[in-house]
């Protein structure tokens, strides 16, 4: 039976290299894979996936809007696929979790969804709270913050590198913007106005 796998992790875990490995592994084995992205993130170019040391492959995109067990299930009538796989999942809807789930339960095609399970300012993405109430299996994807401790968090900084502690949920950007970080040097880096105006330190 096909279950719905949810891997989360802070900023630069590898997750998109993750997924474009798991992809190109059902593909050589002569199965097919239906890859999403969503259409807000354009770092590199439009409906493509691309891993920070230059894997990449062609993908769909959705917005908020799309019936992801529709399209899923459109492609699978034209094309028998084997794997479904969704990049930057923090950014599902609350159905599309759910129309996710009835991909796997009605379908049986297994869904491997990669993501963040906080913004910067600590807070749960909807997408993501939503896969971590209904995937089948959770499983988090490691890395590092520059004390060396695992990294579960991500700051936002501004251009001269100081923690950005108000604004909206969804601000797409990469090294320049956000940094991993373990949970203490995030809260040091969100205590207080005065140490937001202070370059992040150890």
């Amino acid at each position: 039976m096909a279950k719905l796998y949810f891997y989360y992790s802070a900023m630069n875990a590898g997750k998109s290299t993750i997924l474009l490995q798991s992809s190109y592994n059902y593909q050589e084995r002569g199965m097919n894979t239906l890859v999403f992205t969503p259409e807000l993130d354009t770092r590199f170019g439009h409906a493509r996936v691309t891993s920070r040391i230059g894997l990449e492959s062609p993908a769909t995109t959705f917005s908020p809007v799309d019936n992801l067990l529709e399209i899923t299930r459109d492609r699978h009538d034209q094309q028998e696929l084997h794997c479904i796989l969704v990049d930057e999942a923090q950014f599902l809807t609350q159905k599309q979790v759910r129309q996710l789930s009835d991909v796997t339960d009605a379908l049986d095609i297994p869904v491997l969804a990669y993501g963040l399970r906080t913004d910067f300012q600590g807070n749960l993405f909807d997408g993501s709270m939503q896969l971590l109430a209904w995937a089948d299996t959770l499983v988090e994807i490691k890395t590092i913050c520059h004390c060396g401790s695992k990294a579960t968090m991500v700051l936002r900084i501004d251009p001269s590198g100081r923690p950005v502690r108000d604004g909206d949920q969804v601000e797409i950007g990469g090294n320049d913007r956000y940094m991993s970080v373990c949970r203490k040097h995030f809260k040091e880096g969100l205590a207080t106005r005065e140490q937001a105006e202070l370059p992040f330190s150890e």
